[in-house]
């Protein structure tokens, strides 16, 4: 049957933090979230099928995955992404930010230069900056309404700092880059040359618009994937991130046996239970459902596109080639950042991500989720039309 994105589903008192924790956070009680990047739609129906099954056995001990799951992920990345993965690659994590961090303390010493392009996914910033290490940015350019990587600073950046790991986010959050292959063939060329270790966020890899191409980082040559750690986990695709469950491939044998023995002495072994079982469910049998969502999610583009014309013609929309997040270009409206949020939480009454916690570049921007049933975010445009109108 098909899916009724339409359906709205009140979350509210499901320990949400997207719901549940406005006033926890500094926030109105009531404030409308489009903040943070998970759906405000149910999970594929087998995988909930898949759920009830395995719940109904009760019993749920220590667990790992067998072949079969393996067997599933091959598939999918070889019939979506022409990645051909290998079952010795992979290790299995509660999340992909809590990959990204295992990795900064595994492949690079306190006070070592770690290098993002901002404004980009703000805990990459958090998690450097918590574990000692060096944060290093080359911040994006934005020219005539699409974000390029200034290529000649990327490595000068390197050259000067000395930079040991490279956070790679693609597509990219919150700019919505989907980065081309020339694009990703260049940075491999510049990290490869100073032996800079690349750690690929592709958690939003299935998120892409008609007319780009998703292509993980590590399939471009054996010779890259030698040095790259790659971020996969079904929690955005599918919505199932509070499971904590990610798929990180590590080609290298070195590389992957260190980050192993990072993953030992936080103590963490056997993956969550329910998580492998949705994953599993979600990757073997979320295929239709997820056509379906990404038509959904490009109709409430077109649908946003078409009311801020309108209704709001003096705030922008970085045109996303990936990702359900829109990056909203507020500039025009002559507000400082602070008046800015001010308006948009207490007259709006919306909850969306400030501009400035992405880094440089993010100053007059906020970043809204347009994953949610058309008839929610519908009412927050028309409170953020009546706001600035």
């Amino acid at each position: 049957m098909p899916t009724n994105f339409d359906e709205i589903i009140d979350r509210r008192s499901t320990d949400s933090i997207k719901y549940d924790f406005a006033a926890a956070r500094g926030y109105p009680a009531g404030i409308l979230p489009f903040w943070v990047a998970d759906m405000d739609f149910r999970a594929p129906a087998p995988v909930l099928d898949a759920l009830r099954a395995r719940s109904a056995h009760g019993i749920f001990g220590y667990t790992q995955p067998r072949d079969g799951y393996f067997d599933v992920l091959q598939d999918w990345f070889h019939t979506r992404h022409a990645w051909d993965v290998v079952r010795s690659d992979l290790v299995i994590t509660p999340g992909v930010v809590f990959a990204i961090a295992a990795a900064i303390r595994v492949y690079t010493a306190p006070n070592d230069a770690v290098l993002i392009q901002q404004p980009v996914y703000y805990p990459f910033a958090n998690i450097i900056r918590d574990n000692g290490r060096r944060l290093i940015d080359s911040t994006l350019r934005l020219d005539r309404g699409r974000y390029h990587i200034d290529f000649a600073d990327f490595e000068q950046k390197i050259i000067e700092n000395n930079v040991k790991l490279f956070i790679l986010c693609s597509p990219h959050n919150p700019v919505g880059r989907v980065w081309t292959r020339a694009e990703l063939k260049q940075i491999a060329a510049v990290c490869l040359r100073h032996g800079v270790i690349v750690v690929a966020d592709e958690i939003h890899e299935e998120f892409v618009r008609p007319g780009s191409h998703h292509i993980p980082f590590a399939s471009l040559s054996e010779e890259i994937a030698a040095r790259t750690v790659t971020c996969t986990s079904p929690s955005k695709t599918f919505n199932l991130a509070g499971l904590q469950i990610s798929n990180i491939f590590i080609r290298n044998e070195e590389l992957r046996s260190r980050f192993k023995a990072e993953l030992a002495k936080i103590g963490y072994d056997e993956p969550n239970t329910l998580g492998l079982t949705a994953a599993r469910a979600a990757y073997e049998h979320g295929a239709p459902w997820l056509t379906e969502l990404l038509s959904y999610i490009e109709e409430n583009h077109a649908r946003t596109k078409a009311f801020l014309a309108q209704h709001l013609p003096q705030v922008g929309i970085i045109e996303p080639e990936g990702t359900y997040l829109l990056w909203l270009d507020f500039r025009a409206c002559g507000l400082s950042d602070e008046a800015l949020n001010r308006k948009i939480i207490h007259e709006a009454n919306l909850w969306l991500d400030d501009g400035p916690i992405f880094g440089a570049g993010g100053s007059g921007f906020q970043r809204i989720n347009i994953a949610c049933p058309w008839a929610v975010l519908e009412t927050g445009l028309k409170n953020l039309a009546a706001a600035f109108n």
